[in-house]
């Protein structure tokens, strides 16, 4: 019986969920060809599935703050003690599995931080005696303003170029290229496709329709919760007033708001009606299609599920440190009449309130394009492989 080629997939999550609910999605896509092999760098969050047929080594979980610093998600262990061991695992895991393919999420165009471990990994991969297909697997929009943008952009185009046969961008080119987003001196060499958005369950699925509720609900999510803490409270705090106007809210705070973060917004919460907290609901996408608006903050797949489900939406992009790869997303939907905008240095309880109100008679425009990204990425790397 001919075994089946294995993809190595490494993932580190750092300050959110999104990079993990993708990897997810791409590793599940890819296990109907290949013998799939997550390395996961982040912890590993309560609530979200693990993708069937996918096999998981996780490694000691470390993030970053918003500043960049590297942190560690575990107590038992210092940052330089993790990091010794993950590579050691790495290593260990790719000796072990020969993979044919590596596929890596993010880097070099991000985890800077994580280089060391990676660089270790592709140098003992080069080295081997059948070197595996090195694969870049990237968002829509990348991050722009790092303090030095024009040398992380040309390290990366050199990285890529030094190393990987092919960058996978997991977007729509209608409505967003890697050039926007990444300007190196250097011109990349290597081969840049686009699979389409890469949405869980999507097999292609177009956007429906929305249908509200007969009373108005409002869903205020902040996808992994660990810096959405601002947006949840502010909604706690706006609900009083869009009591008065008839309108209820769900608030999913998402598994890695820190739990005292949680218990502050449910003693909040405690007693009013219209108003629930949860901590996590297991389908975002189907709770939107039963709402009459969502607000959230302007992440990959919180987006995707706002679009699929047709719901008008108002965003409060995450903003914080130099992030603004959400704000781009934001303002890119807002001119096409996708969604509402509220900036975060602009949020109030009072100004919340208002938007939510004035979102709730929004008709967003239809905005429709690939989300089989999963399926394209598969179908890719199996015509590189030569298994089509």
């Amino acid at each position: 019986m001919r075994r089946r080629p294995t993809v190595l997939f490494y993932c580190q999550h750092s300050l959110g969920l999104g990079h993990l609910v993708r990897s997810f999605a791409l590793a599940a896509g890819l296990a109907e060809r290949f013998r799939v092999v997550l390395l996961n760098g982040g912890p590993m969050p309560r609530g979200i599935d693990r993708p069937a047929g996918v096999e998981i080594v996780s490694l000691a979980p470390l993030g970053m703050d918003t500043d960049g610093i590297l942190v560690s998600r575990d107590g038992r262990r210092s940052v330089a003690r993790a990091l010794e061991l993950r590579r050691a695992t790495i290593l260990s895991t790719l000796v072990q599995l020969q993979p044919d393919v590596i596929f890596i999420e993010l880097f070099p165009f991000g985890r800077k931080k994580f280089g060391g471990e990676l660089i270790a990994m592709l140098d003992a991969a080069r080295a081997s005696a059948s070197p595996p297909l090195v694969v870049s697997s990237l968002r829509d929009i990348l991050v722009s303003k790092r303090r030095d943008q024009a040398g992380h952009d040309e390290r990366a185009s050199t990285l890529s170029n030094a190393y990987f046969d092919l960058i996978l961008v997991h977007a729509d080119p209608t409505f967003a290229t890697l050039e926007e987003s990444f300007r190196p001196r250097t011109p990349l060499e290597v081969p840049v496709r686009y699979t389409g958005f890469v949405l869980p369950g999507a097999d292609g699925t177009t956007f429906s329709e929305h249908h509200p509720p007969p009373s108005p609900r409002v869903v205020v999510s902040a996808g992994g919760g660990l810096y959405g803490e601002p947006l949840l409270s502010t909604a706690v705090a706006a609900h009083p007033r869009l009591s008065e106007e008839g309108i209820a809210m769900t608030v999913v705070a998402g598994p890695f708001l820190p739990e005292a973060s949680f218990k502050a917004l449910r003693a909040a919460a405690r007693g009013r009606a219209g108003l629930t907290v949860l901590r996590s609901v297991k389908d975002l996408c189907g709770e939107l299609s039963r709402a009459s608006a969502s607000v959230s903050q302007c992440g990959y797949n919180t987006v995707l599920d706002v679009l699929r489900a047709g719901v008008p939406a108002l965003v409060v992009p995450f903003a914080e440190g130099r992030e603004d790869e959400q704000t781009r997303r934001a303002a890119r939907l807002e001119r096409l009449g996708a969604l509402q905008v509220l900036e975060s240095r602009r949020l109030t309880a009072p100004r919340f309130a208002k938007a939510v109100q004035e979102v709730l008679t929004f008709h967003p425009a239809p905005v429709n394009v690939d989300v089989d990204g999963a399926r394209t990425t598969a179908a890719i790397l199996a015509e590189m492989r030569g298994l089509t």
